[in-house]
């Protein structure tokens, strides 16, 4: 028999005021962001009211127990159990009223948001896609009536700000989570380029009141499982619904101004520097590019998991000659390189992690730009083709034309005809499609055919 938790059940810590509201209600925001939030000294005035992208069940599920939530930090030796309590309210996305009501309130001091790369809705130019039938759909939705129900998150943020100036709310700070690069940038950007065509009286207000953070983020978090559900109560006595599993390692990284102040996240881990970049490529490119090399072609090799990948002799080979061409790019010095990565592998070793091949493979059409083509350009730049490059696009091109798990991607419905028909004109369209200067490449391309030929013989053994 297991006891249900909640807050009256003395779970947790007791309720705290909302002051933070975000948007990406998910387990990566609750392993991360709220998980440093309920570390904070001053977490009592900090907590958070979150927002799905547009389905009930989990904040149902964490509605029926208080906000609460156990994380599982889960090391290679045992797990640790901890119960989160910074989470005062969980909301599904289409509850717009709660939404709009939370950004008029002055004590909202700061909106974090995790809606991954495709969320943004970014045109080829990395501005917003202002053709896309949802977004004008929301522009519409917003001209007749700025309190309407919008899909899109940066309608979403662009409509909670708009009641914000209307109710006089005062500044705040937008802090874009998402792992990309120059995060901040291209939330600002999307959302600046919908106020221009929604209301350009909105431009000068955002300019004034709203600071936008760039952020570097590494956790990692893979889905729940019923499994997790059941390890949890077999440990703790307690039924979760909604329990988070994650890895020990931990890092956050914020760049920016905090108008409206911030919970002291800084003494709870996380670090507040004056530039994330040199954090950030080296994330983006060894561990996130590391993961998707080894989603594609660990698949392609017959693999379920990153620990299963990384155990493969051969995954690990193409691993370790990706990150010697991406750290070469890199500017910390090689010793602190070299312990990172052997940190990486620890990481991606841990048997016990479950992170799974077919949930990392998902928008590869948002990731590869941002993981693997900028060391593939300084490699041309130099005069080198780097095979571990050209293999992870291949790898990718095998999966978009049908090698491994389905493909889930926001742009899939213009990738995948893409990908379709012989495969040397396959390759060309689809790396064009991902930038027209490596598509141009006839050395590159004739590398990932070849590459490619080899994922689509059902890997490379």
């Amino acid at each position: 028999m297991t006891d249900e938790l909640s807050r009256s059940g003395a779970h947790g810590r007791p309720l705290a005021p909302v002051g933070l509201v975000h948007l990406g209600l998910g387990n990566f925001f609750r392993a991360h962001q709220a998980w440093y939030t309920e570390r904070a000294p001053d977490a009592d005035r900090w907590g958070i009211a979150a927002f799905s992208g547009r389905s009930a069940d989990l904040p149902e599920a964490l509605t029926a127990q208080d906000g609460l939530y156990t994380l599982v930090t889960r090391a290679a030796d045992g797990d640790r159990f901890e119960v989160v309590g910074s989470l005062s309210r969980a909301h599904v996305g289409t509850d717009h009223e709660a939404w709009l009501g939370y950004l008029r309130s002055p004590d909202v001091r700061a909106v974090t948001v995790t809606v991954t790369e495709a969320g943004y809705v970014r045109a080829a130019d990395g501005g917003f896609d202002r053709d896309r039938p949802e977004v004008r759909a929301d522009v519409e939705a917003l001209r007749d009536d700025p309190t309407a129900p919008v899909r899109t998150a940066p309608a979403r943020l662009l409509a909670g700000f708009a009641a914000r100036r209307r109710a006089d709310g005062g500044p705040l700070a937008l802090i874009p989570c998402d792992n990309l690069p120059d995060n901040g940038a291209v939330a600002a950007r999307s959302l600046f380029d919908m106020a221009e065509m929604v209301d350009a009286g909105l431009v000068a207000w955002l300019e004034d009141f709203v600071a936008t953070v760039t952020t570097m983020v590494d956790r990692i978090t893979p889905r729940t499982t019923d499994d997790h559900v059941r390890t949890v109560a077999e440990a703790t006595g307690v039924t979760d619904r909604a329990p988070v599993v994650t890895e020990p390692f931990s890092e956050w990284v914020l760049s920016g101004a905090f108008p409206g102040g911030r919970p002291r996240w800084e003494d709870a881990g996380a670090t507040i520097a004056d530039d994330v970049e040199p954090f950030e490529q080296r994330k983006l490119w060894l561990l996130n590019g590391g993961h998707s090399l080894l989603a594609y072609a660990g698949q392609a090799r017959g693999h379920a998991t990153v620990a299963d990948a990384v155990a493969d002799d051969t995954c690990r080979d193409w691993l370790v000659e990706w990150w010697d061409e991406a750290s070469a790019h890199l500017p910390q010095p090689a010793n602190e390189i070299a312990a990172y990565r052997d940190a990486l592998l620890d990481r991606f070793a841990n048997p016990r992690m479950r992170h799974e091949l077919a949930q990392i493979a998902a928008d590869g059409s948002h990731k590869l730009p941002v993981r693997i083509l900028p060391v593939l350009r300084r490699e041309r730049a130099a005069g080198r083709l780097p095979p571990g490059a050209t293999r992870v696009l291949a790898a990718w091109v095998a999966h978009v034309r049908g090698a491994g798990a389905p493909v889930s991607d926001a742009r899939a419905d213009e990738v995948v005809p893409l990908a379709g028909g012989p495969l040397t004109d396959a390759v060309r369209r689809v790396l064009d499609f991902l930038d027209p200067t490596v598509g141009g490449d006839d050395d590159a391309v004739a590398a990932v055919v070849a590459d490619a030929e080899q994922f689509e013989r059902h890997g490379v053994r």
